[in-house]
């Protein structure tokens, strides 16, 4: 069994050390996508070598676990994201043993393993499923899908109107094994990802058994892919409206945040319970309110679950304190850390998000004003670092990386960028390969160019170019991680204090620390609150005045 570390001593809201608390409830955890973080074999795709010889990185930059997106032998009609064989490594990734050495070089380095995992769909290449086509109607595999017979006079319309995430309908025909028009299965997303039916006790026991296999190599935990999707209504009953996109996060619907996931996750729990190490749960659960996003994490369910309302919040005091405290409050009666994110593999980067005007959503095709998109989001990471809980960091965001809105069609391969209808499929632009040197081929991605196209002005973004540079982005995060795990008053806690503070600032109190935020487009002056600790933009000095820049966040000890 891989030897696993010890969890960091920790602080009361008081700011005095506390008995040790778990890891999760504090730690900074970054997110790799392994198709664009580093090639290790020059075939311009990343790969488990590139990411395991990028691992001092990420252990200078100061963070505490690594998420790893799919990386499951499959067809990648989703970007892995489709497994056939969630016991295996695609090849374009490497072997099980590049697996096994990525772990255990992670824990030598004091950095913990989340691995993902997609229980609520497989591949249309998955042994199970491919046995269900040829075996036809009748037989038994189907039932560890959602298989039914078609309505109108010949089946030749879906069971009910579900429809795709991706677009379209939910529901893809089969052809019988004698070559005539057969039943409909559900995919919620791509026609290549067939929805496993979470009643049948097979589909249970397999995933029970694929926990296993990952801890037993060491894996330090799980994301959860599509956590809240598992179980369906009983009947599959109709929606009643189209465009369901659009109702997603705002309602319950009858595939989604349905409770028998509960049931699910506690058996889960039981068996991470039984290893050494402290493993953890992470639910990726899209849910109308974060009352209900904390159903997701009490005490005998999972560690932790996105907080998507805050990724979702416009640059805006007011809308920011509202959604912290709402976090905050939501995750305190079940005893769960709060979690900040502001980007991942399947949204606009922050950086452009924050560069154009609020309420746009969080899938932009406008780069809008870059150098303020960039003095936003130094501010918000600062922000997000500050509050009590834990917190994600999107590989690349650490550089100040736009999203690439300007790619070419021909090189996309978001599958919703080729339907018709759903998402608008620009999610390319957060996946292009990051960029580590200010040259060479494809700024040190790997050899062989990268598989998305890159900037020539990401030379200038890129790990060499910001090493050691004051200021810089990637500066700005090494000194913010360096705090948070030296200072008392940050990391794990329940609570904030709000202090006074002038329209469109946010101020609040941990022990002996002060976060201040201005989301004004003008400079602010405030009595100084303490000694300035770090800051995302030049701070002012007034007296027992500071000046607080436009779009910027200060750190201060009292």
């Amino acid at each position: 069994m891989t030897q696993h570390l010890a969890a960091p001593a920790t602080a009361t809201t008081s700011g005095h050390r506390a008995e040790p608390a778990p890891w999760w409830r504090d730690a900074v955890i970054y997110q790799v996508y392994p198709r664009s973080f580093a090639d290790g074999n020059g075939d311009g795709m990343g790969d488990l070598a590139g990411i395991r010889s990028r691992l001092p990185y990420l252990r200078e930059l100061g963070v505490d676990a690594v998420w790893l997106s799919p990386f499951y032998a499959s067809p990648q009609a989703d970007a892995g994201y489709d497994v056939a064989d969630y016991r295996a490594i695609d090849p374009m990734f490497g072997t099980l043993h590049d697996a096994d050495a990525l772990i255990r070089s992670a824990h030598a380095l004091e950095l913990r393993v989340i691995v993902d995992l997609v229980p609520n769909h497989c591949s249309d290449r998955h042994d199970w499923f491919r046995q269900a086509l040829r075996e036809g109607p009748g037989s038994r595999l189907r039932e560890r899908f959602h298989f039914r017979p078609g309505r109108g006079e010949d089946g030749e319309q879906p069971p009910n109107d579900w429809e795709s995430v991706f677009g379209g309908p939910a529901w893809t025909r089969t052809v019988d094994p004698d070559g005539t028009p057969g039943e409909w299965y559900l995919h919620l997303f791509a026609p290549e990802q067939p929805d496993f039916n979470w009643e049948h006790p097979a589909v249970r026991d397999e995933f029970r058994s694929i926990l296993r296999f990952w801890l037993d190599l060491g894996a330090d935990g799980f994301r959860v892919d599509v956590a809240h999707g598992l179980v369906k209504a009983p009947g599959l009953p109709d929606i009643g409206s189209g465009d369901q996109v659009k109702l997603l996060g705002n309602d319950v619907m009858p595939f989604f945040d349905q409770d028998g996931v509960h049931e699910i996750y506690r058996s889960w729990r039981r068996v991470l319970d039984e290893y050494e190490g402290e493993r953890i749960l992470v639910a990726e659960a899209w849910t109308p309110t974060v009352e209900r996003t904390a159903l997701y994490v009490r005490p005998d369910e999972m560690h932790q679950a996105f907080n998507f309302q805050y990724l979702g919040t416009s640059w805006d005091a007011e809308e920011l304190r509202e959604v912290v405290d709402g976090s905050l409050a939501a995750m305190r009666p079940v005893g769960a850390p709060a979690t900040w994110v502001l980007s991942n593999h399947d949204v606009t980067r922050h950086a452009t998000r924050f560069a154009n005007p609020p309420g746009l959503g969080t899938q932009l095709r406008e780069q809008g004003d870059r150098e303020l998109g960039l003095r936003r989001a130094r501010a918000a990471t600062l922000l997000m670092l500050a509050l009590p809980g834990s917190a994600y960091v999107y590989q690349g965001e650490e550089l100040g990386l736009p999203d690439v809105t300007d790619l070419p069609d021909e090189v996309r391969q978001d599958p919703s960028f080729f339907r018709a209808e759903g998402q608008d499929g620009f999610r390319d632009g957060c996946r292009v390969p990051i960029p580590w040197t200010r040259e060479g081929a494809s700024y040190g991605f790997g050899a062989g160019g990268s598989w998305l196209p890159q900037p020539a002005e990401w030379a200038d973004l890129s790990v060499e170019a910001q090493t050691g540079v004051p200021g810089s982005t990637l500066e700005l995060y090494r000194a913010a991680l360096a705090a948070r795990r030296e200072h008392p008053g940050l990391g794990a806690g329940d609570g904030v204090t709000w202090l006074d503070a002038p329209e469109g600032v946010l101020a609040f109190a941990r022990g002996g620390f002060v976060c201040t935020t201005n989301t004004r487009g003008t400079d602010v002056r405030l009595p100084a609150p303490g000694t300035l600790l770090l800051a995302s933009a030049p701070v002012g000095s007034e007296g027992d005045f500071a000046v607080l820049p436009a779009d910027a966040t200060a750190w201060w000890t009292v």
